[in-house]
């Protein structure tokens, strides 16, 4: 876990402003004993969770694509090349929604704004350890050299409504 208790009380009051805002429908979905915490969306959404990211076109429509999502800090990011269309929608539109949705049981919506994160730079520092983290067990050291170090991308998703709902199977 890498988030300050700052950064859990941001990551909370988020989830909280999401759902005073929330429509009918979600609220009669996502009861109270259906959310996380702040603290337990950390826990659960630690290592590499694989997101469906939607980007928007020139001319409005929402494209989606999976990703590769760290949650670090109390925000998921995500990388990709930088010729992808993902990355060149996000150059002209930030505007961003990813869902992690491994099963019936768990799924975390997040829609923000995605924000270029340098990894080569000090204030990217603390997600380049954490990919380094994540992958190089995975994949071998070669890894960062090979593939980290080759050019990849990576933004930041800043939050401006998130959800969460939790349903362990019986």
């Amino acid at each position: 876990m890498h988030e300050t208790p700052e950064e859990i009380a941001a990551l909370q009051a988020l989830l909280d402003r999401s759902y005073a805002t929330a429509g009918p429908h979600l609220l009669r979905i996502h009861t109270p004993e259906r959310r996380l915490t702040a603290q337990q969306l950390i826990d659960k959404l630690q290592g590499m969770r694989l997101l469906t990211l939607a980007t928007v076109t020139a001319d409005g429509r929402p494209i989606t694509g999976p990703v590769d999502g760290v949650f670090l800090h109390g925000a998921l990011h995500f990388g990709s090349a930088p010729d992808s269309l993902r990355f060149r929608h996000i150059a002209k539109r930030p505007q961003v929604s990813a869902t992690h949705l491994p099963g019936e049981e768990l799924a975390v919506t997040v829609h923000g704004r995605a924000t270029p994160v340098d990894i080569q730079a000090p204030e990217g520092a603390d997600l380049r350890r954490a990919l380094l983290d994540i992958y190089v067990p995975r994949y071998g050291a070669e890894w960062e050299h090979e593939f980290l170090d080759s050019g990849p991308v990576y933004a930041r998703i800043d939050a401006e409504r998130m959800s969460t709902f939790s349903m362990p199977a019986a």
